[in-house]
């Protein structure tokens, strides 16, 4: 079925996506994503799962986004990243709706802060605004124009200054191995059931409904 006929729908990803999530991000950034500074700072860490979502495509795994716990400076807060569609898919507003889902999930789980490195007209979509210049260190280079945060209570990003680390590993529960592992960051060998993991506002079988289109633009 070509792309614009699927019928889309965003879930809670599961133990058993973490290698297809792995195909997906080694299609569309390569071997050299792990130099890069995000992808180092989830090193130590591992997703959040009822904050990891996937977008499915009459059942066909087309997107993901996961978000990992950190600390700046001592202050909790969640690192976005990697979002990542299947390019037959880009340009349809699946990115967003992922995007949208885990910013939701975050809220109504009780976090206050979500930083990310990337596009920042993109993120400006979902509410993600540059962080002032100096605020926030990460273990490794960035362009602070693309170093952005979104406040999920507002005032958050005033309390957090400082490097960026991974949180202690007690402060999640492991969907899989530690970002950064041999086979890659979005490896996922959890030995957890497959059950499903349901929120309270999502419909039957986890699914928040068919997406509407809504053009956007390839993310890292």
């Amino acid at each position: 079925m070509s792309p614009a006929a699927s019928v889309v729908t965003i879930e809670l990803e599961q133990p058993g996506h973490g290698p297809q999530i792995d195909a997906l991000a080694e299609a569309a950034f390569g071997p050299g994503r792990f130099a890069k500074t995000a992808y180092r700072l989830r090193r130590g860490t591992v997703p959040i799962p009822d904050l990891c979502f996937v977008a499915l495509a009459d059942g066909r795994l087309i997107g993901s986004v996961r978000l990992s716990p950190i600390t700046i400076g001592g202050t909790p807060a969640l690192l976005l990243g990697p979002l990542v569609v299947d390019p037959d898919y880009k340009n349809r507003g699946h990115g967003l709706a992922l995007l949208k889902a885990s910013i939701t999930a975050a809220r109504q789980a009780g976090h206050r802060l979500i930083i990310l490195v990337g596009d920042a007209p993109y993120y400006a979509r979902a509410g993600f605004r540059p962080i002032p210049r100096g605020q926030v260190r990460l273990p490794g280079p960035v362009d602070p124009d693309r170093l952005l945060a979104l406040e999920l209570v507002e005032g958050a990003l005033a309390g957090a200054t400082g490097m960026a680390r991974p949180a202690p590993a007690e402060a999640s529960t492991p969907l899989s191995i530690p970002c950064g592992g041999e086979r890659g960051e979005e490896q996922n060998q959890s030995g957890e059931s497959g059950q499903q993991r349901q929120r309270p506002d999502t419909a039957q079988n986890g699914r928040l409904g068919r997406l509407q289109p809504d053009p956007v633009a390839a993310v890292k």
